[in-house]
């Protein structure tokens, strides 16, 4: 998911991204654990997908904050 796909999102929508981001990268960290990780690469994805979410939610929570 890029940023522009990102950013046409809804603040509810994004909380919702995030939540369901966190609850991925959790499964795949016990996947990982117990040493059935099919695609390590994943995560490292998922993490900058969560990331890229939350820099954008906090922008628009900012803009919203300004006016």
């Amino acid at each position: 998911m890029n940023a522009t796909e990102v950013r046409e999102l809804t603040m509810d929508d994004l909380r919702a991204r995030v939540k369901d981001l966190d609850d991925q990268i959790f499964r795949l960290r016990i996947q990982k654990s117990m040493g059935q990780l099919e695609a390590p690469g994943k995560v490292r994805g998922i993490r900058r997908d969560l990331a890229r979410i939350k820099t954008i939610l906090r922008e628009k929570e900012l803009q919203a904050a300004a006016k």
